[in-house]
């Protein structure tokens, strides 16, 4: 069990600018990444939608179940095995 998992959660919303949707993923991907070490953070449930609106999300990791309950952490809809 995380430290996500044993505690009510909640969400942080951090608003970037990107020039579209490929590029918010890539932003969203970049600083998931770089914040993994934090283990409240729950990086595969990341998600990215448009400013002024919360629908739709888009996903940003493939966040497949792998095992030992670990999770993919390459990008949605890669090729190829996937990878924690």
């Amino acid at each position: 069990m995380t430290a996500a998992t044993e505690h009510e959660r909640y969400v942080v919303h951090l608003t970037v600018a990107a020039d579209d949707l490929p590029a918010a993923r890539l932003l969203a991907r970049a600083i998931g990444r770089s914040l993994a070490f934090l283990p409240e953070l729950v990086l595969g449930e990341t998600t990215v939608s448009e400013e002024g609106g919360s629908e739709p999300q888009h996903p940003v990791f493939c966040d497949r179940r792998l095992s030992g309950r670990r999770r993919c952490i390459r990008r949605v809809g890669h090729q190829g095995g996937c990878t924690s």
